[in-house]
């Protein structure tokens, strides 16, 4: 029997949903070697009350899965990539690209059909800032709350009338079967998706060509393609969890296409660059934008954003300590 593929994995449902869905390609297309799940709880999964920001942002989603492949107790990760720090650590690489789910953004609520219905000063849930900046700049009027937790959490809170609606993302959504919630999927005007939104990415060792090849039927080029001047622009402006920036981009035949945005925290101030480039300039494409958008003034709105994260961590350090304390309490008390 040969020697299982391990594929390091958060513990939550959407996560394991997507390393299944790796799993079960890769028994397709080769049932006599077994495939193996290593769940891990990250540090962003047990500090699910703290809003991101505050506690490092969106990279530690994938910390301890990435320590997992350099100590060898995993053979690749599977992220969402929106997820995914534009900078990789040195010895890993996103090795394979996934076929692209939905990309846009879902408004959900139990009473209203879609966002042009919210109320004046409704209360929306979302954690995201390249989210909550897009609304406020189109709605100024409206609330926006901190709402974190897996799926299944964040619609526990609407259902409990926290919110008035929340913001979602639609891939996230149908892959667990809550299609039916999705009121109204926003369009880019209102909303333009995240880097990498939609796309679930492969992370292995650099240097492991063995597993690489074993990932080659599960590539897909043109979502690469895509990802690759998303994530280029991204990188250029060193984009990170607290950074109100959106990207995407579009492949028709062999042109592509790409609109960004860097947006102020109290969404006054919204700053829009789009290009066409071959295929093959998917990176140029990118890096193009972000030059395009710093020459409009983008490095200012994302200093701006970056000392508003900064003072948010300063002001409550308390709140991570808290935090840690009730995690540590739960773990010894199971």
């Amino acid at each position: 029997m040969p020697e299982p593929i391990r594929i390091a994995t958060r513990q939550s449902p959407l996560a394991l949903w997507q390393a299944n869905a790796v799993r079960d390609r890769l028994l397709e297309s080769d049932p006599s070697q077994p495939v193996e799940l290593l769940p891990m709880t990250t540090r962003a999964d047990r500090w699910l009350e703290t809003p991101l920001s505050k506690i490092g942002g969106k990279s530690l989603f994938v910390k301890e899965l990435e320590q997992a492949l350099f100590e060898g107790r995993a053979d690749l990760a599977v992220h969402s990539m929106k997820d995914v720090t534009a900078v990789l650590p040195e010895g890993l690489v996103i090795s394979t690209v996934m076929q692209r789910e939905d990309p846009f953004d879902a408004f959900v609520s139990n009473k209203y059909t879609g966002f042009e219905q919210l109320p004046q000063g409704a209360i929306v849930g979302t954690c995201s800032p390249r989210r909550l900046t897009q609304l406020l700049a189109k709605r100024p009027d409206l609330t926006i709350r901190d709402l974190r937790g897996n799926v299944n959490t964040r619609l526990a809170k609407l259902d409990a009338g926290e919110f008035d609606a929340i913001i979602l993302a639609c891939a996230g959504l149908r892959r667990l079967a809550f299609d039916e919630r999705i009121k109204q999927t926003l369009d880019t005007e209102l909303c333009l998706p995240a880097v990498g939104q939609g796309i679930i990415g492969i992370e292995t060792r650099s240097g492991d060509a063995a597993i690489q090849k074993r990932l080659e039927s599960l590539h897909d080029n043109d979502s690469a393609t895509r990802l690759s001047a998303e994530r280029a622009y991204s990188r250029a402006l060193n984009g990170g969890c607290s950074a109100p920036i959106a990207g995407f981009s579009t492949l028709a035949g062999d042109r592509l296409k790409m609109t960004a945005r860097v947006i102020s925290m109290d969404g006054r101030i919204l700053l829009e660059a789009s290009g066409e480039r071959a295929r093959g300039e998917a990176e140029s494409l990118g890096e193009s934008l972000a030059k395009e958008l710093c020459a409009q003034g983008a490095q200012k709105v994302l200093d701006d954003a970056a000392r508003a994260a900064a003072a948010a961590i300063e002001l409550m350090p308390h709140e991570v300590e808290l935090a840690a304390r009730r995690n540590n309490s739960g773990a010894k008390s199971e």
